[in-house]
């Protein structure tokens, strides 16, 4: 438990690890509150706006019987079993009743189409998956090529007489049940990366780094819980920053989680629902944030008070951090993880500066530091490789199945992130870009990610991504992909403007030499940007146009 300090520092050096020798993950979020019987775990609005209400009382007897129930269908400790599934309370039932039988849980995006799911259900030889009536023909069309899916659960809907339905095995299950007495270095869950450098690999997680999160969960949102709180993100509970950066670590404070089941995700309806719920802190990626700046004066329709915002997954940029102080009357604190180490640097506005553009410092318990290719620290102001030294409670067992992927990722005890950032003398770190995002221009290595921050400032601007253009006598050129403001008429002055801004803020060789206005960017289901897909989209695009030429 993270003790709150007057200085950053005093709280840092202060900190000490507690993982116990056995751990349950199930037992920790459910089954130690269902003592207090009115105590609140989920308020689910479904896409009708109809609300659901359950007790932690309420979950530790629906996932007993659930538990009960995937053992009578043959699954066994250390099994893994898919959960595709939206924000609902079935969602979070499957995940408790995993873990109390020492299953390995495998969240898939319901956004996930046949080749993603076939390749993480293969890959994981998943056993089960659980999943509602909108996804469940996709699960059909693959199954035939899973050798390892026995089974098949549906939530919601008609299934037909060959895949049972969830309620029905939750009606028949037993209430009893003896969790299994895991050890806190037993596997839980296996996340895959999101797949923007390469095939989504799988992250393979043990017990103990739902405690190794709570740091991370405690700082950006300022010494949380307090007082009535309440915890809120339009994130896909299927995300690391959805089940492991809110879901799971509020439960284990006791704190109750709303649950929203949108088809799309909507800025205006956000705010009301912050407002309705008496939302008191949210993780909210920059995306969303992004989305929810183009609302004009959300306070005149929306009485929302809030304590704490983390933003994470992408960098957050000066102009959104300010838009927070003015319209959410709070200063948004960021943080930075991974699928396999996550939640190890963030801010934290109530015991030090947030400085707009840095992710912040190390989370109290994690030694981070920006190392070389060797695994030494660099010097100050240098760009290097963000590294993680083990052993460290939140760091993944390994990668499933790919030892030497896991091989590739330490030199000596570092974990190397891939992302390249450097760290100023009072140890802020700056994210400069993934490794494989840098820009080589005319000998100049460049970060994508402050390029991205000075363009947002522009007034015309709502979203862009700048990659790296192969160009014969530069190396590279940077070119910008603008996705502008719905009122915005664009120009050949607009683009001149958009340059200029960058030429004068930062640097003559880090402003776009082309700019290309378009209605959207590629994205992940987590709502990372493609740059990667973006690059390859270019340099295919100009191969064709070379062609056609000669």
């Amino acid at each position: 438990m993270l003790k709150p300090g007057k200085t950053y520092e005093e709280v840092y050096s202060s900190f000490r690890w507690h993982i116990p020798e056995y751990f349950n993950m199930g037992v920790d979020i459910c089954d130690k509150w269902a003592h207090q019987r009115y105590r609140m775990a989920l308020i689910y609005e479904d896409d009708k706006g109809q609300v659901e209400r359950y007790t932690f009382w309420d979950l530790k007897r629906l996932s007993n019987r659930f538990a009960n129930a995937l053992k009578a269908h043959g699954i066994e400790c250390g099994d893994r079993v898919g959960i595709m599934l939206p924000q609902s309370p079935e969602a979070g039932i499957c995940h408790i009743a995993l873990y109390k039988i020492g299953a390995v849980a495998i969240p898939l995006f319901t956004l996930f189409g046949t080749e993603a799911l076939e390749h993480r259900l293969l890959n994981s030889e998943s056993k089960g998956v659980v999943t509602d009536e909108a996804n469940l023909p996709k699960i059909v069309e693959i199954q035939d090529k899973l050798p390892h899916l026995q089974v098949v659960i549906l939530t919601r809907g008609e299934g037909g007489e060959r895949v049972p339905k969830f309620w029905d095995l939750v009606e028949k299950g037993s209430p009893y049940l003896e969790p299994i007495k895991s050890k806190a270095d037993d596997p839980a869950f296996i996340s895959y990366t999101s797949g923007t450098t390469g095939p989504p690999k799988g992250a393979f997680h043990a017990h103990r780094t739902l405690l190794g999160h709570l740091p991370g969960i405690q700082m950006p949102h300022n010494f949380f819980p307090k007082e009535d709180d309440l915890f809120w993100t339009p994130a896909d509970w299927a995300w690391m920053g959805g089940f492991m950066d809110v879901l799971l670590p509020s439960w284990h404070f006791g704190v109750p989680v709303l649950a929203h089941r949108a088809k799309k995700f909507d800025p205006e309806e956000a705010f009301h629902l912050l407002a309705k719920y008496g939302v008191r802190n949210a993780f909210m990626p920059p995306t969303a944030l992004k989305m929810m700046r183009q609302v004009k004066d959300p306070r005149s329709r929306h009485d929302f008070s809030m304590r704490s915002i983390g933003s994470g997954g992408e960098a957050l940029g000066e102009e959104l951090v300010e838009w927070g102080k003015e319209v959410m009357g709070l200063t948004i604190n960021e943080f930075y993880g991974q699928t396999e180490v996550n939640l190890v640097v963030g801010t934290c506005s109530e015991i030090m500066e947030v400085r707009p553009g840095s992710m912040g410092k190390a989370i109290p318990g994690h030694i981070v530091e920006v190392v070389d290719d060797r695994g030494n620290p660099v010097s100050v102001g240098s760009v290097g490789e963000l590294g993680i030294k083990r052993p460290d409670p939140v760091m993944c067992i390994e990668y499933w199945k790919n030892p030497e992927a896991t091989a590739e990722k330490y030199v000596n005890d570092w974990w190397l992130s891939g992302d390249l950032a450097k760290k100023d003398k009072d140890g802020y770190f700056w994210f400069v870009g993934r490794k494989d995002d840098v820009i080589t221009s005319a000998g100049y290595r460049i970060g994508p990610a402050e390029i991205e921050d000075c363009i947002m400032k522009h007034p015309s601007v709502s979203m862009v991504a700048v990659v790296g253009i192969p160009d014969p006598i530069r190396t590279e050129i940077v070119k910008a992909f603008i996705v502008p403001k719905p009122e915005v008429t664009l120009s050949p002055e607009l683009e001149e403007d958009i340059k200029r801004t960058v030429k004068v803020r930062l640097a003559a060789h880090e402003y776009p030499r082309e700019i290309e206005f378009v209605k959207e960017l590629p994205m992940t289901a987590t709502g990372k940007i493609m740059r990667k897909e973006l690059r390859k989209r270019e340099i295919e695009r100009r191969s064709k146009a070379n062609q056609s030429r000669s």
